[in-house]
This record gives C-alpha cells, structure tokens and sequence, in this order.
C-alpha cells in the first residue's frame, strides 16, 4: 500500500493505479477528505482579504459540493448510464473523486498577479482529467468516453443545483 503522499502523487500524475488503490482501500476516505479540505483552503485564500466568514465558508462549501458531486456522479454513473461492467458504491467514487481535487493545489496560485487566472484554469482542468480518470477507475468503466459525459452531465447538474440553492437563498449567507 502506498502512503498518502505516494497516492497524491500518483493521482495528480494521472496513474489509473493510484485511482484504484484509492477506490479499495476503504481507509483512504479520511485522506480524501484532508485532499478537498487542503485545496479547498488553498483556493479560499483569494478570498481571505474579503473576510473570516466568507473563507471558512468558502471551505465548508467546497467540503458539501465534494459529497454532493460525488453522489450526482454516483447517481448518473451507476443509475443513468451504467457499463456493462459497472459496479462500485458511492464511497469508492467519493474517494477517488476526492483525490481528484489535488491538482486544485495550484489554485493557490491565482493570487499572484497578470498568469494567476491562467496557473488556476489550468489547475482546473487539470483536476477535470484526473476526475473522468477517476469516474473511469471507480466505476470499472470499459472507456473514458463514458466517464467524460457522466462528468459533463454531473457538472452540468451541479451548476442547477447550485443556481437552484442560490434562488431560495442558500449561498447568500455563510452564517
């Protein structure tokens, strides 16, 4: 078994067997955790100037929007559009899915003046990839073409949920 910092490695170099070790090993939820939870506060830190509240809650919602786009995928995944050789329950896919966010480290870097914005977006997609790879492990996926549209419809249904959360005033308040 690798150590964390192995697995984080092997993810953010976009190794299917780091995806699969993380999808097995049923210990590595607490280390996924600690993966969204760091990248979530590297990327809150733009708004750090902006006040204590809106950084922690910055966090807390990059903490729920791991679990809840975890589930959306589970549900389009295993429900929706399933493999011929899908299987995999919702814990895995929240493991490999939370491993996924590291290259959002580099999102730290969008502070830095004139190529933050670029440093960021290419984090971004970046964590993308390693997201569809992670679809793909998690879900015994046969192509990666399957898992990128789970992911575009996940990503797709999360921006719904989050206008719909918006309209009825969640969001609007950290407090």
């Amino acid at each position: 078994m690798a150590s964390f910092q192995d697995r984080v490695i092997g993810v953010m170099r976009l190794q299917p067997a780091a995806f699969e070790e993380v999808e097995h090993d049923t210990n590595a939820t607490s280390q996924a955790a600690i993966v969204v939870l760091v990248v979530t506060m590297a990327s809150a830190l733009v708004v750090l100037d902006l006040g204590m509240r809106l950084f922690l809650g910055t966090i807390m919602t990059g903490l729920v929007r791991w679990v809840v786009g975890a589930f959306v995928v589970w549900v389009i995944g295993t429900k929706l559009l399933p493999g011929p050789n899908t299987e995999g329950d919702f814990t895995q896919l929240m493991r490999t899915l939370g491993f996924a966010h590291a290259p959002g480290i580099f999102g730290v870097l969008a502070i830095v003046p004139v190529i933050g914005w670029l440093v960021a977006l290419a984090a971004s997609i970046w964590a993308l990839i390693a997201a569809v790879i992670g679809v793909r492990q998690a879900l015994d996926y046969d192509d990666t073409l399957r898992a990128v549209i789970v992911c575009v419809l996940a990503w797709v249904a999360m921006i719904v949920v989050m206008m719909l959360a918006s309209l009825v005033g969640l969001g609007a308040r950290v407090w």
